[in-house]
């Protein structure tokens, strides 16, 4: 164990994972009483894809203690996106109500992240980092804790907020269902100016896919300089040139060099078990283009909290914690999975799996 470090056996939750799920956990679990420790791989800031949320996110944030700091943070906000699916483009805008127009939020996820976990420090969570998770502790078929790059910590209960790799499925030996080929999206970053994208982001499907656009930061520079990410979902199987723009972006200059996401539709089968829950991406995905992906991780660290604190407090056993996390999940999903195909089966040319 490193020196200096308290003795972590006497946690109720021990959290792997500080994006927005193991954050977002990590917060609510404290605010309900429960002693937490948060350990996290890699140092912050760290590189991430720019994320539009939606406006239905001020309410889960405004819980978590971080709403006011968000709308500190200067983050672009705008009424809606531009759709070009199976027609004409259209303006599809998020709504409004007494209050006036809602707006929604194009984060910059490395200071998105740092708010979620600021306040997590804040209010009493034991931040580890870097800190990396390799192996689960075990009683039987129980997890009762982790070992890590520092040593061995143990906890009620343990919650995989590690994404998409799947850490503690993987652990388990817990099936992964898949629900489509693989599918990979591919993303970028471009500086310079397109008047097009500083109102809203936009979606536009074609016969091979579908590319997402948005400006997602303004650079103070010399002279202002626009930041913009670009998406590209492809339904082949062949890889993009390394400097492919969409139309709309070329002749800026590249400022990140492309990456690549493996976006499969998938899901963990048992979400939940003895001594653990698995939250955000960890649990499941879904391509982009079934939205609100913080916005899940938020709500699904949200409710395991709940479920842990009811099940301290005797409100729950932990097979009805188990079972009522894991079936609401595993109804999100499909739930998510039919909408998705309906939306690919209006394209042109659908996929071949539709």
């Amino acid at each position: 164990m490193e020196v200096g470090l308290e003795d972590v056996s006497n946690f109720d939750v021990l959290v792997v994972g500080a994006g927005p799920a193991g954050c977002a956990t990590a917060i609510r679990c404290t605010q309900l009483g429960l002693k937490v420790v948060l350990i996290e791989s890699k140092p912050f800031p760290r590189t991430h894809p720019g994320e539009t949320l939606h406006p239905g996110v001020e309410p889960l944030l405004k819980q978590l203690g971080v709403l006011e700091r968000v709308l500190e943070a200067g983050f672009l906000r705008h009424t809606g996106n531009w759709v070009q699916w199976s027609g004409a483009r259209e303006f599809v805008r998020f709504g409004e109500d007494d209050s006036g127009v809602w707006l929604g939020f194009q984060a910059w996820r490395a200071d998105f992240d740092a708010i979620l976990l600021n306040q997590a420090r804040a209010i009493g969570v034991k931040v580890i980092q870097p800190c990396y998770a390799s192996h689960l502790l075990m009683d039987g078929c129980r997890v009762i804790g982790v070992e890590t790059s520092l040593g061995t910590f143990r906890a009620a209960k343990i919650i995989d907020a590690g994404g998409g790799n799947h850490w503690l499925a993987q652990e388990l030996g817990l099936e992964i269902q898949y629900h489509s080929p693989r599918l990979i999206a591919y993303y970028g970053y471009v500086t310079g100016e397109c008047s097009a994208r500083d109102i809203a982001p936009a979606i536009v499907a074609d016969s091979y896919g579908w590319t997402w656009t948005a400006k997602v930061r303004c650079l103070r520079r010399a002279t202002p300089t626009q930041l913009y990410q670009w998406t590209r979902l492809s339904f082949g199987t062949q890889k993009i040139p390394k400097d492919w723009l969409p139309n709309e972006f070329l002749g800026l200059k590249i400022f990140q060099r492309m990456r690549a996401s493996d976006v499969s539709w998938r899901i963990v089968s048992q979400l939940a078990g003895s001594g653990y829950f698995i939250v955000g991406d960890a649990a499941m995905i879904l391509d982009p283009t079934s939205s609100h992906g913080v916005l899940k991780a938020i709500m699904s660290g949200i409710w395991v909290s709940h479920s842990i604190a009811s099940e301290f407090l005797g409100n729950l056993t932990e097979l009805q914690a188990i079972e009522q996390y894991c079936l609401w999940i595993h109804n999100w999903f499909q739930h998510d999975v039919k909408n998705l195909t309906k939306l690919y089966a209006n394209l042109p040319n659908p996929p071949f799996w539709i």
